[in-house]
């Protein structure tokens, strides 16, 4: 059945009838046991995706949760025609000539019931878990690859982050995220409970793919665990769950997707603490920078935020996209930011190095796109010429627009 936003934003799925997957199905409650916790509920196995109803915890504090499994199967090497340490997630359900169809996934937004969307890899013992909000809707037939090096950290470790670019391709305009990267994890039986609580807030939150490369890193040492005193993304952001409950409620965007949301917090009360720096609005309207911030020598300039990649060049230097999230159809231009669409530039840091901290640099000084004459290179290197103050950044002789 189609896709339809019900009570509560909740998404009724579609469901498909799928044979050969029994291995999966196994694998997967078995995995429920392998990691604390207990099956009150399972769906069959020839219906995707599979419903669970898991309960964890002891007689004095349990926790019982809806889990909506999307498994895809994992092929091992060697795969014809491909490199031979490379596996593969294969996204595919129903008949071949059904997957130009919609394939929106099912979703929860007030959490009472998380989704997974995971590749299931019986044979190396793992899952592979891929972000939901990355593969909504599904666009089957398509492959995931990773190597075997996943593999064997995922196996010796328990559990395994990392980054995987994708692109724009034949079926689809643009890439799945906004930042050409997405995060995957890979896990042990064992840790399939923690994934779902890391997931349960990763998508609440819509964490975008650098966000949820850190919060994923951190949940590797198990601070998703229910016996945690304060919330695991409390302590990975270094707020309180009221101040994220007031970040989420006072920007439009944010009840929509939260890109970035985070860091522009941090950007708003690093400017505010700034002495050189005189007043700071933000801007909560689509297609327009994130703040107007008046110096306190009277320049008033347009603050675009921006997170950098967990991964940095071979040199060290940070990199981070500056681009919109979609292009107009037709006009792959669109994508690119004008050179004046912004006077400055602030890189938070985070992602790379765990500090809720800012790189800046005045748009004139950003590389420009060799393509399109006049727009901004989407990829830029945060290297020694970014600045540490916004004033600083400026001081290479931008006035600011009054007029703003």
């Amino acid at each position: 059945m189609r896709h339809e936003e019900g009570l509560a934003g909740r998404g009724y799925f579609r469901v498909y009838r799928v044979s050969g997957k029994r291995e999966l199905y196994e694998f997967l409650l078995e995995a429920v046991e392998a990691s604390g916790a207990k099956v009150l509920f399972a769906s069959e196995s020839t219906r995707a995706p599979v419903y669970l109803t898991v309960e964890a915890g002891g007689a004095n504090r349990s926790e019982t949760t809806g889990v909506l499994v999307y498994p895809f199967r994992c092929n091992p090497p060697p795969i014809k025609g491909r490199p031979k340490d490379e596996h593969r997630v294969q996204v595919r359900y129903g008949a071949e000539e059904t997957w130009g169809e919609d394939h929106a996934l099912g979703l929860d937004p007030p959490g009472v019931d998380v989704t997974l969307v995971l590749g299931v890899h019986p044979g190396a013992g793992i899952f592979v878990g891929l972000d939901p909000l990355r593969y909504d809707p599904f666009p089957m037939g398509i492959s995931i690859e990773f190597k075997d090096s996943k593999v064997v950290a995922a196996k010796r470790d328990g559990w395994h982050v990392w980054e995987r670019e994708n692109f724009a391709g034949r079926r689809r305009e643009a890439s799945r995220a906004p930042q050409g990267i997405e995060t995957l994890v890979a896990f042990g039986p064992e840790r399939l409970l923690d994934y779902v609580r890391f997931e349960r807030e990763a998508t609440r939150l819509r964490l975008d793919p650098p966000l949820r490369f850190r919060a994923a890193s951190v949940a590797a040492g198990g601070v998703t665990t229910i016996e945690k005193a304060r919330h695991m993304l409390e302590e990975e952001f270094d707020l309180t769950s009221q101040e994220i409950l007031d970040i989420v409620i006072n920007r439009f965007r944010l009840r929509v997707a939260m890109r970035g949301g985070v860091a522009e917090h941090h950007l708003e009360r690093a400017l505010n603490a700034d002495a050189s720096i005189g007043e700071v609005v933000p801007i909560d309207e689509d297609g327009r920078p994130d703040f107007v911030v008046t110096l306190a020598d009277g320049r008033r300039v347009l603050v675009e935020c921006k997170n950098v990649s967990p991964k940095a060049y071979a040199d060290g230097a940070f990199r981070v996209e500056v681009q919109k999230t979609r292009a107009s159809k037709g006009d792959p231009a669109s994508r690119l930011y004008p050179g004046d669409h912004f006077d400055a530039v602030a890189a938070c840091v985070f992602s790379a190095t765990g500090r809720w901290e800012f790189r800046y640099k005045a748009s004139s000084g950003l590389k420009q796109d060799e393509r399109f004459a006049g727009r901004i290179a989407p990829l830029q290197r945060v290297d020694e010429t970014w600045s540490d103050t916004l004033a600083e950044a400026l001081d290479d002789g931008l006035a600011g627009n009054p007029e703003i």
